[in-house]
This record gives C-alpha cells, structure tokens and sequence, in this order.
C-alpha cells in the first residue's frame, strides 16, 4: 500500500465491546439488525442488543456455550447457533431465553427466520427447519458430502415460498419452507480430477437473489444464475470462489481464488471489467453499496471500486474504514484510501472512516460493513474480531 495524505474527515460514532473472539478458527458470527436493534454475538457466549443510532447497550445475555454463528434475527427473535450443536432463541426486546434445543451438529451458517419457522444448516449436510415458537422440529433433508471439504456453509436464502441452500458437494437444493418437500436440485460446481483436493466443490460462499433469480458460486466450479422457480442454470461461468457473489441493478461480482474481482452482466454473465488490486490479499465477498463494490482484505481494510469500470472509487465514497482493537492485534493500523493507498495513523478501539459530505447517509452502511467483515475467511483478523469488539459508524454527510 502507497503512503498518501489524509485530507477527508473520520468520524467515530460508537463502540461497543462485545466479548472474547476465535482467534485460529473460522466461525459464523457477524452483526444483524432487524430496523429497531442491532444484535451481536461473542464466541465465548455474550449476546448483546444495541440501539443503531446510540450504541447504547439494551441487553445483555450470556448464553454458557461457545457459539459458532448467528445471530439471526427476525419476527422478534434472535437465534444463534453453538459449536456443539446448541439452538438458542432469545426474545427481541429484552433477551430473555425462550427455548433451547441440541441439533447435533455445529452450523457456521446464519439461521434464518422466516414465517414462525427458523431455517438452520449444519456442516454435515443437512438443512433443518424449526418452529421459532418452541423448537419443535418440522422437517430437515440431508445431502452425502466428499470426505474433504473446505469448513464454512453457505447461508441459506428465501425466495417466495422456497428456501435455497447450498452444499458442500456442489449442489444448490430448493425445498417448500412449510411443507419440506425438495422442488429441485441443481448441480453448480461438478467436482473433476482424481484427488479429494482437486475434487472440491464446495458452495460456501454468500448467495445472492434479486427477483427470481439465485446468484452462486462454488468453489473450483461455476458462477451461475439460477432460476428460482426451477432451479435451471440460466447462465455459468468457469470462475471458481469460496467467498461467494454480490449484486447490484446491472452486474454480478464475485473473488476468484487468487484475490481477482471480477464484474458479469447480471442478464448473460459476461465480463464487464477485472480489477486485480488486491490479489495474494484475501479479499472478502464483494457487497455493492451506492454506486461502487466495497471489498475487505486479510488486515482488516476496505476498499471500494467503482461499479461502472472497477477504477478506486472516488474520493465522493468511502476510502476505507479500518477495525483493530488496541492490544489485541497492534496499536498500529494502515488506514487505506482510494485505490492501494495509505497512511499510518493510531488506532486504539475505534473506526476509521474517510468520507465525504456529498451524500446523505444511507442505512446500508452498517449492512454493508457487517457483510465485508463476516465474509472474510480468515477468522483471526476479521471474523474473530467482529465477534470480540463491535464497532457501528454513521457516515458524516
């Protein structure tokens, strides 16, 4: 990263310390809102519920296991997942537990609430649905997995009355959220070559949906958009990814293995533009955000792109925002710019933030900071630190 001069403001709005992160393993936690709070989780077992605007905390629990993902929320519920196979579900607005259940497995995947029903996938294939009500199990299918896979899964999505589902032998299932009835299997990432490694297909990356059409990628296998109602490929790509895909109103983007981004036509999948500024630097799933693709890196960075040609965007977005909690990581932080540049600047448990007063401030800029920092699939640098101190900005414009 090229040393610059900083000229555009960074402003903290709060924090907030969550509790202990993972630091070595990969885990699914990451920040959820539902409009009203927003609600994090801890791997050491804190689940806490902050107002947006404020920071101030609302609730705090301690739920006595280690979690692995969550938490969902939605319906006034709040579910998170343990890495022993635990199913918790606490109330909205004040916490307080409701129901738990074993689901014998661990999920690294964000359950997903939707109609009384609570969707959960598990890294041994299988994808199983409860009542957010009691935890009563209503239906659950199972998918035969490699013996090798990479760890992570997919997040499951909704489209209609379908929930869609990625695995890590390199099918996407789309099965009847109420009844559990599969409606069609489609093959995304066929695996090839004779070694468990070279016969890797995993989907575990996100999903995305816009309409009727799915939008997933897996690894050493395709890109493809997939018809929702049928699960027909209507479009594939040889572009292999364990990130996953993000969307806009025009193109598809998604990272592939050696740190490229990459920009499809969302109606036929044809390249609009590559950026490789950030190969060898494990950049997260891409998210689009206003009129530019916003993508983290193995220290804690953001970059943003613009999505007309994948130039740096201009200094009217976001530079960068950085993370890094003093004497956890270094006291130190690279705080990038626009493009590969930087200056070195003192961080102790706060946000850098380079913005602009251009334009108003969006309710997409904590979403889109929660996805670039979950994504990642290095855990010590950016999944452990979300899950050990929690950090919203509302951008000065």
């Amino acid at each position: 990263l090229i040393k610059f001069e900083a000229t555009l403001p960074i402003k903290k709005i709060w924090s907030a310390k969550l509790g202990k992160g993972s630091e070595f393993l990969r885990v699914g936690l990451s920040p959820a809102g539902d409009g009203d709070r927003i609600y994090a989780a801890s791997h050491n077992g804190v689940v806490t519920a902050f107002d947006p605007e404020t920071g101030k905390k609302i609730w705090r629990v301690e739920v006595d296991v280690l979690l692995s993902a969550g938490p969902g929320a939605g319906e006034n519920y709040v579910v998170v997942a343990g890495s022993d196979g635990d199913l918790i579900c606490l109330a909205a607005n004040d916490g307080h537990e409701l129901w738990r259940i074993n689901i014998n497995g661990e999920s690294l995947s964000r359950p997903l609430i939707r109609n009384g029903s609570v969707v959960v996938q598990t890294i041994d294939g299988k994808l199983q649905v409860y009542s957010v009500f009691d935890g009563k199990e209503q239906w659950s299918i199972e998918q035969s997995l490699p013996r090798l896979t990479l760890r992570g899964t997919s997040s499951p999505v909704i489209v209609g009355t379908m929930v869609v589902a990625g695995f890590d032998n390199g099918w996407l299932v789309g099965t009847n959220l109420s009844s559990g009835v599969t409606q069609w299997e489609a093959m995304l990432s066929p695996p090839s070559g004779r070694s468990d490694l070279d016969r890797l297909v995993d989907v575990d990356g996100s999903m995305a949906v816009i309409g009727q059409d799915i939008y997933a990628a897996g690894y050493q296998g395709r890109l493809a958009a997939v018809a929702s109602e049928s699960g027909q490929i209507i479009w594939a790509r040889d572009i292999s990814t364990h990130v996953g895909v993000g969307v806009d109103f025009a193109n598809v983007y998604s990272i592939d293995e050696s740190g490229e981004l990459i920009a499809l036509l969302r109606r036929n999948g044809t390249d609009v533009w590559r950026q490789d500024a950030l190969l060898r630097r494990e950049p997260t799933s891409p998210v689009a955000f206003d009129n530019a693709v916003a993508i983290g890196d193995l220290e804690g960075y953001v970059h943003l792109f613009s999505n007309i040609d994948g130039r740096p965007s201009s200094p009217a977005l976001i530079s960068a925002i950085c993370v890094e909690k003093k004497g956890y990581w270094r006291t130190k932080a690279l705080v990038p710019s626009i493009g590969s540049t930087s200056q070195r600047c003192s961080v102790s448990d706060c946000v850098r933030l380079v913005s602009s007063p251009k334009k108003p401030w969006s309710g997409n800029s904590l979403r889109m900071i929660s996805r670039i920092f979950s994504s990642h699939s290095t855990s010590a640098s950016v999944t452990g630190l979300w899950s050990h101190f929690l950090v919203t900005v509302k951008f000065p414009w």
